[in-house]
């Protein structure tokens, strides 16, 4: 689970970072350090840890004695390589032992994130002849005789499914379910956190698209939703796509139109500090894969029209898209002047870089080349396209899908509120416009005097977000409901 972010032997340039690589509360730990007493020795070593990078957040004497002393060190680092520089340095110093080091993020997921509490008192037996026999029997029979009541007489009025095989977790690739379930119980928990939606992590063993197909649609009277993840491209395409046709309730894929969402919104803010307009700009994306494709295709729908989507091999265009039918729609709406040189070319004079691909692709020399107040979004996580205070050197705003820079461009930002739109209003499918107006309701919780290239996104902690973007997507749901509902006008003649 614990990737680098930085392997090599890095240079101190300042307590907190490590070369150009800051520190991170997920690489928090807290060292045991036994020491002989002395007047200096704690000072000693706080200095010790300090000098190699680490932010430290607590220092704590945990024992004393004549002759020994124990100090608990708490500090921020970078990576499992700088936590041994630390161990090394400190292992250096006459007397000193490091007795443990401990991980805060370990910590937090021993026995898992998620439990399951009950919503009714269960105190004596009249609570439980009401919440289980026999008096469950007259519901279950309502349910059978009016399958509809299910969303108003159990979970599924407030569930979601996050469904993954784990074959595209993060930044970590076909890890397996198994070890993709630590990211599904922070999805849920941050549902639950961030707009009251109970959801719970199904991670499927199989890779195949119509199993997988199968299992989502036999499980679905359960859930209110489905909220698909860290499925690789392009089967995640058909997945969504056949899922969405044969169910009767939302299903949304996060990677793709949880990204767009939040980048749109971004964008959209960004654009309004430089003074551009999404329809006059010239758009780079790098990554043409689930993420990649529902951004262009949200971009699109919201008025870009100057967008040039590069893959590994270089631009995308109606040459080179083969048979896969998502490179071939891409490449058919996209780089109308059939540009076919790599992304480093097709950077200079670009307006907005979007990446959604892998880390350290671009040099902060890349970025000067793009046109004046370049909007730069770097999203591959955890290491960026490009370092971001290398491209802040360049570009008027940078953007990370990170929490330890400004800008953090975050899908917690939509899908908890999505999600609570969608079952407040009893909605059974998902619309473009509904992941428009969410982008809206997302950018619009910046207020214009809060606007700034280091502001264009909220706080994920600010809760008036999650609350506006539910308003915003259950309006679009009843409105939708009511239109279907309306009888068609009878035509009228003798005009």
């Amino acid at each position: 689970m614990m990737s680098d972010l930085q392997t090599g032997t890095a240079q101190t340039s300042a307590p907190g970072t490590v070369g150009a690589v800051a520190t991170s509360p997920s690489y928090s730990i807290t060292l045991r350090v036994e020491a002989p007493s002395g007047l200096r020795t704690a000072s000693d070593i706080v200095a010790a840890v300090s000098a190699t990078g680490a932010s430290i957040t607590g220092v704590d004497v945990s024992e004393s004695g004549a002759d020994r002393l124990v100090v608990d060190i708490t500090a921020d680092t970078v990576d499992t390589a700088h936590v041994e520089r630390i161990r090394d340095a400190l292992g250096a110093m006459d007397g000193i032992t490091v007795r443990h080091v401990s991980d805060a993020t370990f910590l937090m997921h021993l026995g898992g994130k998620l439990e399951v509490n009950p919503k009714v008192p269960l105190r004596h037996r009249a609570d439980l002849a009401r919440a289980y026999t026999p008096g469950v029997a007259r519901v279950c029979l309502a349910i059978a005789e009016r399958p509809e009541d299910a969303r108003r007489l159990t979970v599924k009025r407030n569930t979601v499914a996050v469904v993954t095989d784990g074959t595209a977790v993060l930044g970590l690739g076909d890890i397996g379910p198994a070890a993709a379930l630590p990211v599904m119980e922070g999805k849920a928990a941050l549902f639950k956190q961030f707009a009251g939606v109970d959801a719970w992590p199904v991670c499927l063993d199989t890779k195949d698209t119509e199993e997988i197909i199968r299992i989502v649609k036999a499980i679905a009277p359960v859930y209110g939703g489905i909220n698909l993840e860290d499925i690789s491209a392009p089967r995640c395409f058909e997945i969504e796509r056949r899922l969405r046709d044969e169910l009767d309730i939302p299903v949304f894929h996060d990677d793709q139109h949880g990204t767009a969402i939040v980048v749109l919104a971004a964008l959209t803010n960004a654009l309004r500090v430089v003074g551009k307009s999404i329809g006059d700009v010239r758009i780079v994306v790098s990554g043409v894969g689930a993420a990649g494709s529902a951004i262009i295709s949200l971009l699109q729908g919201q008025g870009a029209r100057d967008i040039v989507a590069f893959d590994r091999k270089g631009a995308l265009h109606t040459g080179n898209a083969g048979d896969d039918e998502n490179r071939r729609r891409l490449a058919a709406t996209t780089n109308a002047e059939g540009f076919d040189g790599t992304l480093r070319e097709g950077l200079a004079g670009a307006d907005v870089f979007v990446g959604v691909s892998g880390p350290n692709i671009l040099t902060g020399d890349d970025i000067a080349t793009m046109a004046d107040d370049a909007i730069v979004f770097a999203l591959a996580n955890p290491t960026p396209e490009v370092d971001p205070l290398a491209a802040a050197q360049h570009a008027t705003i940078v953007a990370t899908g990170r929490s330890d820079y400004p800008n953090q461009i975050n899908n917690v930002l939509a899908f908890p509120g999505l999600f609570r739109g969608l079952l407040d209003a009893g909605a059974r499918e998902i619309t473009d416009e509904m992941l428009r107006v969410a982008a809206v309701a997302i950018a619009d919780a910046v207020e214009p005097g809060q606007l700034s290239a280091s502001y264009i996104v909220p706080s994920v902690f600010e809760p008036a977000v999650s609350a506006s973007v539910a308003r915003a997507v259950a309006e679009v749901a009843e409105r939708g409901r009511a239109e279907q509902a309306r009888p068609e006008t009878a035509p009228t003649h003798g005009r």
